[in-house]
């Protein structure tokens, strides 16, 4: 499988449902490289991939 580019809000639309109402709307744009696809994540990988990007963001953002 090749790398994929999706938005972090269809990883969560797709495996995490339930996370959508926590994301800002900034974190939904982010754009995530999965090296094997989409087709292969598991509900544990979203999290994980979802848990990582918010505090990236926060990250950024404190940083400011």
């Amino acid at each position: 499988m090749d790398m994929e580019t999706v938005k972090l809000s269809r990883i969560v639309e797709k495996l995490a449902p339930e996370l959508e109402p926590f994301l800002t709307e900034r974190e939904r744009q982010l754009n995530i490289v999965l090296r094997d696809g989409l087709g292969v994540l598991e509900p544990e990988d979203a999290m994980e991939i979802v848990q990582l990007s918010i505090c990236e963001q926060q990250r950024d953002t404190s940083l400011h």
